[in-house]
């Protein structure tokens, strides 16, 4: 027993010695995480362990949904560990950048793939999470045209590899995933309701979480996890993705470069569910909260719209950009290219709120207005970074 402990003590010691600083540097070199690394960061996160505690995994920490989710989980009291590939499929900088702030916040970061069910088991084993959310995913609408196989692995067999550890638990940890209201495809029955068809979907990344769904849903019964999925429509705000319409245009608006305005067919104009970070997140602590227990009676499967619920014309948010960045933007108008993109997203988020009190607090307006804050005052390195990158 004494050397048992001896162990631990020393495992402890050099976990500390090591800590924040040694994890900064090796987040900030983008190098695969090692056995030894997860470790320390485990140890000092999971051991000894508070029974009081929820203990909740993150996938996709590093990511735009689930850093600001990990954030508000470690503000509440829970024990928070992500997990993310920070794969480049946009600025890897931003992802260091949000990796960084959770780090600040001390919530580790392990660096490896949710298909890595070596690291993955590690995980549980340390930490014997209660609560996963798992929000990896190879996301963007148009890349898929050139990167398939991206999406088969990252959104479908990532969603598989997670089940399989979750089910090998002795207990069952309650699951939180991320959907996306492009499983309904082109729908014209608007708003968006959670039992309308969602079996034609408009492009390969639609189809990926359709059947990210439908495992969860197989997984569910016949393990007895309750989950919960989350339809989320066109979320935006500080930290967001460069490949999304509210930064893409202020990068263009800021540089002077014109900016692609897609038609719908009869010539008017797109229109999204445009939905701020704040109330997403919200969203999901609700969601994580209303899930019952896996493994009992009251296990269940539930899929949920999270959206604002008000639908704007993506030329209208660029018209308030241009207002609040006292700046017009060159705009050219193209017909919608055939990759999937679809016309009007709309959410009905009536189930949401009788579920869990999901109310949507920030307009479009404020919510714009919140962004730009945050990107005109980020670091000129990472602004550098996001405006050169140009989206599919």
């Amino acid at each position: 027993m004494p050397n048992v402990y001896c162990k631990y003590l020393t495992a402890m010691v050099l976990a500390l010695m090591l800590g924040m600083a040694v994890f900064q540097d090796y987040i900030s070199k983008n190098i695969r995480a090692s056995l030894p690394e997860t470790h320390r960061a485990l140890i000092r996160t999971c051991i000894p362990r508070n029974k009081s505690k929820n203990y909740v995994l993150v996938t996709g920490a590093a990511g735009f949904i689930g850093f600001h989710t990990a954030l508000e989980l470690a503000k509440r009291g829970d024990v928070v560990v992500g997990l993310d590939n920070f794969n480049d499929y946009y600025p890897v900088s931003l992802k260091i950048a949000r990796a960084s702030s959770l780090l600040e916040a001390g919530i580790a970061v392990i660096k490896a793939d949710v298909n890595d069910l070596t690291i993955v088991r590690r995980m549980f084993d340390y930490c014997r999470f209660t609560h996963v959310i798992h929000f990896a995913a190879q996301a963007g609408v148009r890349y898929a045209a050139r990167n398939p196989m991206s999406y088969v692995q990252s959104n479908i067999a990532g969603t598989v590899s997670l089940l399989e550890a979750i089910r090998q638990q002795p207990e069952l940890p309650k699951l939180v995933y991320a959907s996306s209201s492009s499983v309904y495809g082109n729908s014209m029955r608007l708003p968006f309701e959670e039992n309308d068809r969602a079996d034609r979907p408009a492009s390969l990344y639609a189809a990926s979480k359709r059947s990210q769904e439908m495992i969860t849903q197989a997984y569910s019964s016949m393990y007895k996890i309750s989950a919960t999925g989350l339809r989320f429509f066109t979320v935006y705000g500080p930290f967001g993705r460069p490949d999304m319409s509210v930064m893409s245009f202020t990068n263009k608006i800021l540089q002077g470069s014109p900016i692609k305005l897609f038609k719908q067919p009869d010539g008017s104009d797109l229109a999204r569910d445009f939905t701020y970070i704040s109330d997403i997140v919200r969203g999901v602590l609700g969601a994580l909260d209303f899930t019952p227990s896996s493994g009992d009676h009251s296990f269940r499967h539930t899929v949920f719209n999270l959206g604002n619920s008000k639908v704007v014309d993506v030329s209208s948010m660029l018209s308030i950009l241009q207002g609040l960045l006292h700046k017009n933007a060159t705009v050219e108008k193209y017909s919608l290219p055939s990759v999937g993109e679809v016309l009007v997203t709309n959410a009905d988020i009536s189930s949401a709120h009788a579920a869990f009190e999901y109310e949507p607090q920030v307009d479009i307006q404020s919510g714009l207005r919140l962004f730009l804050s945050w990107y005109l005052s980020i670091d000129s390195k990472l602004r550098h970074d996001l405006s050169q990158y140009i989206p599919d």
